[in-house]
């Protein structure tokens, strides 16, 4: 299945501006946007998720809206990463998950998900489509060049130096220093480092040999506590270069990855193209819209080191309060309005107009 082209911003707006109409003629929608099959009364109660560090700012957004239109919830979210988002999930600490992969199937099939009822399948949403920036911090050296080789034998630990003929041959001109590499990469269980080595996987498997893993694989470099502690940790060095979601990386220098004959810089455009070239998972429940992203695209202007991630909830909940609260939430992030808040705070990707009504299929059938 090819899911199309991100919406033009136009379209964009348009749609937002009617979702905001809809929103004053009907203030009791759970989202604060247009009117949908969640529509109702304003809903009470808590609603707590935790995970991916990624979307913070993206759910911090959303909870905005979704609290503005619903002011007796309260949203908590703790950024302990994707892993530990997907554990406290599974055990029925939280109510939903932020995941910057989805759930493997093999996973779904084992279980348990304590806060479903058994049996039920799960809703996996990819509400929030963002660039992983690589970024560097070396006196005197703005940008980058690297193919994907070249980024595989930094972080594998084959390319050691700053002056090595390997980055040298992509970016002449550039006065490169006889420094040090120092890479850093995340501590803790992350889908940031999934997605990120998923990319070295695809596009340089002869010398990244170590797969697609939450967790780091090897020995040496630093390690750093959640996307803000590897942000911190580039700029408190010289000679630094680690992965992020672009959104928090600042000032920061980026690397432009190779694509085909192009050199491609981090951008929430980027990221749009290498989705819209990327088909679904198959041999999922109609729920679960999980992407198989394809890193080795040459589709002009894409950013294929780029992460898609995931809101997961139940669709059949064990708790109707909680049900209708996560309904509600989720309806608020893939709305025109929850979208572009993201991307006005987060600079993420909006989705297509296709995949939000796709996303909003999925969302109606929780309960």
């Amino acid at each position: 299945m090819k899911i199309s082209r991100i919406a033009q911003v136009g379209a964009v707006a348009a749609v937002a501006a009617l979702a905001l109409a809809g929103c004053a003629s009907n203030e009791t929608s759970p989202g604060g946007t247009a009117p949908s099959a969640s529509e109702g009364p304003a809903l009470t109660g808590t609603l707590n998720g935790s995970g991916a560090t990624s979307q913070q700012v993206a759910v911090s957004a959303w909870t905005q809206l979704f609290q503005t239109a619903n002011p007796d919830v309260t949203v908590n979210y703790d950024p302990q990463g994707s892993g530990t988002g997907r554990e406290s999930f599974q055990s029925g600490a939280v109510q939903f998950a932020g995941s910057d992969r989805a759930f493997k199937i093999e996973e779904i099939e084992a279980g348990p998900f304590d806060a479903c009822v058994e049996g039920s399948d799960l809703v996996e949403i990819p509400a929030y489509v963002s660039p992983i920036a690589i970024a560097f911090n070396v006196e005197g050296v703005d940008a980058l060049n690297l193919d994907p080789d070249t980024i595989a034998g930094i972080f594998a630990g084959t390319i050691t130096n700053w002056n090595d003929p390997a980055i040298a041959a992509t970016n002449s001109g550039v006065t490169l220093p006889d420094l040090a590499i120092a890479p850093v990469h995340r501590s803790d269980k992350s889908g940031t480092t999934a997605n990120f080595t998923d990319y070295l996987a695809q596009t340089a498997s002869s010398v990244w040999t170590y797969g697609a893993v939450e967790e780091w694989p090897i020995q040496g470099g630093e390690a750093a506590q959640g996307t803000s502690g590897v942000v911190d940790a580039i700029k408190g060095g010289n000679g630094t270069i680690g992965y992020a979601d672009h959104s928090q990386t600042g000032d920061l220098s980026v690397v432009s990855v190779q694509v085909g004959s192009e050199w491609n810089a981090p951008s929430a455009e980027g990221a749009a193209v290498a989705l819209d070239a990327s088909p679904l998972e198959e041999g999922r429940a109609p729920t679960d819209l999980a992407f198989e992203i394809d890193r080795t695209t040459e589709e002009s202007g894409a950013y294929p080191v780029m992460l898609v991630s995931y809101l997961i909830g139940c669709v059949e909940y064990a708790d109707a309060d909680a049900a209708a609260l996560v309904k509600g939430f989720f309806t608020t992030a893939v709305s025109e309005e929850g979208q572009q808040s993201a991307a006005e705070n987060a600079g993420s990707a909006p989705i297509s107009a296709d995949l939000a009504a796709q996303s909003q299929a999925a969302i109606d059938e929780i309960k």
